[in-house]
């Protein structure tokens, strides 16, 4: 027989609320999968939509399967270890999403402001 373990010394982290519940964890399958299969129909099932609205169909279900994610399975809300795990996640996301609009705006901006090659790769009048 299973014995349960009700040693507070496990739990003085000052964690308060559960970790999940089965019920959690296939809804966060569920939705998952949906929010995977759906990009994929988009893709293979050739919808008639251009390629940027499938594009930015794809993009938006990534993010809220990121949500899903960091809701149904890291558990990041406003109550877990006094609302600090959600503020950092937070705080990095914003650092990622600025060195991500960073680099390509760093990348666009030397695309258009490269010399022009000539044929071949190489300066026309180089030597």
């Amino acid at each position: 027989m299973t014995q349960v373990h009700t040693d507070p010394a496990l739990h003085a982290h000052g964690d308060t609320h559960g970790h999940g519940s089965r019920r959690g964890y296939l809804v966060g399958f569920a939705l998952s999968v949906l929010l995977t299969a759906v990009p994929f129909a988009l893709v293979m099932g050739g919808m008639p939509l251009g390629p940027w609205s499938i594009a930015l169909a794809i993009f938006g279900l990534g993010l809220v399967q990121i949500v899903v994610h960091a809701t149904c399975f890291l558990h990041l809300d406003s109550r877990s270890e006094g609302g600090w795990t959600l503020l950092a996640f937070l705080f990095t996301a914003v650092l990622v999403a600025i060195t991500i609009a960073g680099s390509i705006w760093i990348m666009y901006h030397l695309d258009t402001n490269m010399m022009p090659m000539g044929p071949a790769g190489s300066m026309s009048g180089a030597m």
